[in-house]
Order: C-alpha cells, then structure tokens, then sequence
C-alpha cells in the first residue's frame, strides 16, 4: 500500500511533501486549509506514505456499523459531544489512556469560509500536555507541509501567532474557503 500511495500522490497527483514527519507518540496536528470532505482522503494518503498512525475523532454516533469499523480501522475515536460534556477533558483522557495518538484536526472547525480559528485544540493539547505539529494541505502549490513540533506555552497569543504564520498563503481545495492569514 505504501508504494501504491507514494505513487498516487506524486505521480499521478503531482504534490510534494515539505518536512519530516516529527518524532513524536501523541501531538496535536492542526491541518489547514479544510475546505472539502476530500481532505480526510489526503490525509488517509499522506499518512500512507509517511507509514505513521495518525487519529481523528469524530461523534460517537458515526462509530456504528460498517462504517463505524472502517473509521476505526483508519484511526478513528468516538467522543460523545453535547452541552453538557467536557470535550477537551474527553479527549485529554484518550491521549492519557494510549501509548500512541496522534489527533489530526482542523481549527476551522468548519469547511466553510471562516475568519477566526477554534480554540480547542490548543486547550486539548495542553490539558493532554502534549505538542502541536502543524500541516498544511496546500492545493494552491500541489503540496503538504509538516512542521516540527511545539509544545504550547503560557502565552497564547504568541502561540497562535506562529501556528498561524506556518499557513500564510496557503489555499484549499476551494480557495474561496481557505482560512487567510493576514
């Protein structure tokens, strides 16, 4: 599967890959730009080719039947998610609970055109005290940037100020949609 991914994804597809994937059991990876439910599929090839786990969660209705074992099988976790759960504290426990997970997420918390990111994934990442890797699917240039990883500190401004400049300028699937950072 590995040779079959690297061969859709450089020759047939035509990206690159910028980075090394980083030498890390659990993290938080932040992947922006998402504009399109193709980017889970991306995602599934990269993670082919960098022959690394990486998780996603997901609401635990969805973890049901054939399809519920298909997205466990890839790497999925269910999380119950309502007004009265403490999601980032669910998820904290899962990363105290493996040896490895490696959650792969987006800040936009949406598809769709957003001008401010989620904060939860920092608040996750510190409350499993644990880095956050950034990805960038760029569409605009045919390629997917990893960085190294970077634990959160106590200044979250900072904080986001260099997430955010990792992703300067890269466009999604649907440009219209990509986060834009100033």
């Amino acid at each position: 599967m590995h040779a079959i991914a690297k061969f859709i994804y450089f020759k047939l597809m035509g990206w690159t890959l910028i980075g090394d994937f980083p030498d890390v059991k659990k993290c938080v990876m932040i992947v922006v730009s998402h504009t399109s439910y193709s980017d889970f599929f991306l995602g599934l090839l990269v993670r082919r080719i960098w022959k690394e786990e990486i998780n996603f969660i997901g609401k635990k209705s969805l973890f049901v039947g054939p399809i519920g074992w298909y997205l466990k099988k890839v790497g999925g976790a269910p999380i119950i998610r309502n007004k009265n759960s403490d999601t980032v504290s669910a998820i904290a426990d899962i990363f105290n609970r493996k040896e490895k997970f490696r959650l792969a997420l987006s800040p936009e918390g949406t598809r769709n055109k957003v001008t401010e990111w989620k904060t939860g994934f920092y608040f996750i990442a510190k409350a499993a005290k644990v880095p956050v890797v950034m990805v960038a699917f760029d569409y605009g240039k045919k390629q997917i940037r990893i960085s190294e990883a970077y634990n959160p500190t106590e200044d979250q401004a900072a904080d986001f100020k260099l997430y955010k400049s990792f992703f300067k300028g890269v466009l999604g699937r649907i440009p219209k949609k990509s986060f834009t950072v100033d």
